[in-house]
């Protein structure tokens, strides 16, 4: 078994991050594997807005309802999408940035911010931009262990063949 399919299967969001910053080296190739996500017909429809001031992490947590890792971390990765774009391509560069997080040491928690209006206005985003998820960004704390929500639901439940019917 390859060790980029061990990292994917083994992926879990950690929700408690040391206070330490996050190295801007660590930053940038984190932010280079977003930037070289594939994306519908390579339009790159997206913004990544990096937030490290604790009082606008704040204000961006206060966007969504389940935010607790989101005011731990010492970064957030707000993501962005044009006008009419498709959330399956943020999706994807969410993952890649979840995905890059990993190899290089650091835990990562995605966020669904509900509030978007909010959200457009505590970022400052142009008309007609969104911003639905974050993803907290850290070096995980001493002894951070993945959420107790572990497991997987058995294959026969989520794959179907040639059509949903059971």
């Amino acid at each position: 078994m390859s060790e980029t399919y061990r990292n994917i299967l083994g992926l879990r969001a950690i929700r408690s991050y040391q206070e330490s910053p996050i190295l801007q080296e660590d930053l940038d190739r984190v932010l280079e594997a977003a930037r070289w996500t594939g994306s519908s017909r390579n339009l790159q429809k997206w913004a990544v807005v990096v937030v490290r001031n604790p009082d606008q992490i704040e204000r961006l947590a206060d966007c969504g309802d389940f935010t607790v890792p989101l005011r731990a971390a010492p970064v957030a990765l707000a993501l962005v999408q044009e006008p009419n774009t498709r959330e399956f391509d943020t999706g994807r560069m969410a993952q890649n940035i979840m995905l890059a997080a990993d190899a290089l040491g650091m835990s990562t928690c995605p966020i669904t911010l509900q509030r978007t209006e909010d959200t457009a206005r505590v970022l400052g985003l142009p008309p007609g931009w969104t911003c639905r998820y974050a993803i907290a960004l850290g070096y995980p704390a001493p002894g951070a262990r993945p959420s107790r929500h572990g497991g997987r639901k058995p294959g026969e439940e989520i794959f179907h063949q040639e059509s949903f019917s059971r």
